[in-house]
């Protein structure tokens, strides 16, 4: 089997390394000695692992019509970010868009065996949430509906049996039940969109809830100072926080006290990219709703005036892992964890690390004065550069 040769700093120690590749797998991780400055070689860290990505580009994958080209074509443009990994995230919407969707997926990885890996399952955020104005975010009202396992059932088997993570909010109608019913299947649970009380939130965790999904988001504007339901979350050591680390979702202050407090171990960045990611400022409308992309960026409900209900970001993974960085929240190398190692341990997967025998899961970046800013060289996804030049069969300077 050919053996391709990578040379880079470790994203971990930035010690110089010479990684080969064979297959899938990484075969072997050695010192390099480089000819000239050090300061002049990329880094290169585990790829990224996203477990909340909506679409991208105009394409959602819980769009009725959507098609298996689709999908692959709002998959593609993640590798540019350094993702190997991620969940399609699909959102309320009508049981018949759900399974469009679901069926959509299913059918594209048969049509594509190399999506298999890159779509280690699915994520469903709703429609079992919060109907109040808040928690609900940008999610249809219309569409929000008690839970239900059989039409769950459904989608599951639509899916190929994909889907990996549900987000719930503990206070609809059956959602204990649901919640029992999906773990004792495999499925993960996770706490969203919600207006719960403190004691709800316990049953769900009873119940077997391991996560809060974009803690901090997807809430009322004013809460009560205490309890409320990002304190009950917050302080419950069972429950593994997602945060939206974008600097648009939450303030800088935000996210370094609740890493803090939840622990890098136990917190998971994610972009949360909408749909409308990619796409240029102005007005977009689909069953989902009415948006403006706007000029900084920003996602929002167009019929608020205020612009204050972000409807998914139009960043991606990569900014929001430096954005962590940045805003001091976490060292570069914690918040690379947080977006791979992390996500990885949530869902039970085999260990992503540097190391002879793991998958070659990949990608190779530069820093950008200041170093608030990864540009992303290669992405490499098991094996296969997806990303960038070609691998090189032998040894060379980068």
């Amino acid at each position: 089997m050919p053996i391709s040769t990578l040379l880079a700093r470790r994203y971990d120690t930035g010690e110089a390394v010479r990684l080969n590749l064979a297959g899938d797998r990484i075969t072997a991780v050695e010192p390099a000695w480089p000819t000239g400055p050090i300061a002049d070689w990329p880094f290169v860290a585990p790829g990224l692992f996203d477990l909340q990505i909506n679409g991208y580009g105009g394409v959602w994958f819980s769009d009725p019509g959507i098609t298996p080209a689709q999908v692959v074509q709002a998959i593609e443009p993640y590798f540019a970010h350094g993702v190997t990994r991620l969940c399609p995230t699909l959102v309320t919407n009508s049981h018949a868009a759900l399974a469009a969707g679901f069926s959509a997926i299913r059918q594209a990885v048969e049509q594509h065996p190399w999506l298999d890996h890159v779509i280690p399952g699915c994520h469903l955020e709703g429609p079992y949430l919060s109907g109040e104005d808040g928690p609900r975010g940008a999610h249809p009202r219309a569409h929000i509906r008690p839970a239900d396992w059989d039409e769950f059932c459904t989608l599951q088997r639509l899916s190929g049996n994909r889907i990996r993570l549900v987000t719930i909010a503990p206070e609809v109608p059956r959602a204990l039940d649901f919640i029992q019913r999906a773990v004792e299947s495999g499925v993960r649970i996770a706490i969203g969109h919600t207006a719960a009380t403190c004691e709800q939130i316990q049953q769900a965790i009873a119940a077997g809830a391991t996560l809060s999904t974009h803690l901090g988001n997807g809430a009322h504007p004013i809460i009560r100072r205490h309890p409320n339901y990002i304190w009950e979350q917050l302080g419950d050591a069972r429950l593994s926080a997602s945060l939206i680390t974008d600097g648009q979702h939450l303030p800088a202050s935000v996210i370094r006290s609740l890493v803090r407090a939840k622990t890098p171990q136990q917190t998971i960045i994610t972009c949360d990219a909408s749909g409308w990611a990619g796409c240029q400022p102005g007005t977009y409308e689909n069953d989902l709703g009415r948006v403006l992309v706007l000029e900084d960026g920003r996602i929002v409900v167009a019929d608020r005036q205020e612009r204050d209900i972000l409807a998914g970001s139009g960043a991606a993974t990569d900014h929001c892992v430096a954005h962590a960085a940045a805003c001091g929240a976490v060292t570069l190398r914690e918040a690379i964890d947080m977006a791979c190692r992390n996500p990885t341990r949530f869902f039970g997967y085999p260990e992503q690390t540097l190391r002879a025998g793991h998958n070659a899961d990949l990608f190779v970046y530069r820093l950008n004065p200041p170093g608030t800013r990864l540009t992303i060289v290669q992405t490499i996804v098991a094996g296969v550069v997806r990303f960038g030049t070609p691998l090189a069969p032998a040894a060379a300077n980068p």
